[in-house]
């Protein structure tokens, strides 16, 4: 396996890992990037799919869950080092939704926050909860001495710019001011939004629902973020959404979404 000069890390919600396994594997061997983070496996884990992902040429770590959320973190080459499985905080949260590791160099927590639908009301409320957990844990890595990375689905559209009609999402949870402000606060640790760093004023979404031919017809919304602490983020070289992945036949309503770094030094 050639090493690159670079690291190409990676953030793709599946929406169900068995279903969408072959759009995993289509999209590993062309894109081939050396880290990524999976979002809602909707599986458990004896049914996480290791070792197609292994004769893929990757490594793995997953946290379950049946029917709903699930994540894990893959390794080019490479099998992450665990360093925490669960957000913490409320130990009596046991929903799959953050795991973390050292893997190419790279301090990576993968999320899949809550979607918090309806609002308001207790789902909204978690998601708001889960989101003060989430700064309180971030503030651990921010200033790290070495790369580190949040990504994940945040089902957060930060900014009007981020969605197609934002007139029509007004009354979403994902779009409300205490979950964008909630997101402000955690750029304001000294995170940096690099997906909008990079594109600037572009448009650029990274998911599309399965309706009125919303993907083909690019009606999306930006909710899949990488956020990268002062080390990483002066070293992004490029960053994009692999849309062709969401056009697929059957595919997840979301994209791969990517950033390229320059590889940490002995990674």
């Amino acid at each position: 396996m050639a090493r690159r000069k670079t690291l190409k890390l990676a953030t793709f919600n599946v929406n169900g890992i068995a279903p969408r396994l072959p759009h995993l594997l289509a999209w590993l061997a062309e894109s081939k990037p050396d880290v990524v983070a999976l979002q809602e496996l909707k599986a458990t884990d004896d049914a996480f799919p290791v070792e197609a992902l292994e004769a893929a040429g990757y490594g793995a770590i997953w946290q379950g869950q049946r029917a709903w959320n699930g994540v894990a973190l893959l390794g080019r080459g490479a099998v992450p080092m665990e360093s925490r499985r669960g957000l913490p905080g409320d130990a009596k949260d046991d929903q799959a939704r953050y795991i973390e590791a050292a893997v190419h160099g790279v301090v990576v927590g993968a999320l899949y926050l809550p979607n918090g639908n309806p609002q308001p009301g207790p789902k909204f409320d978690y998601k708001l909860a889960w989101m003060a957990r989430l700064q309180r844990h971030a503030k651990t890595l921010v200033d790290l001495p070495h790369p580190a990375l949040l990504m994940g689905d945040f089902n957060v559209i930060p900014t009007d710019a981020d969605v197609y009609d934002a007139k029509a999402w007004r009354k979403d949870a994902l779009i409300q001011p205490q979950v964008r402000a909630a997101f402000e606060t955690l750029l304001a640790q000294g995170w940096t939004d690099t997906l909008r760093d990079v594109f600037g004023e572009d448009t650029v979404y990274t998911f599309w629902d399965y309706f009125r031919q919303h993907a083909a017809r690019d009606r999306g919304l930006r909710i899949d973020h990488l956020l990268a602490n002062p080390v990483l983020a002066k070293t992004v070289k490029a960053a994009g959404v692999d849309r062709w992945v969401r056009l697929e036949d059957k595919a997840s309503d979301h994209a791969p979404t990517w950033i390229e770094v320059a590889r940490p030094v002995g990674a």
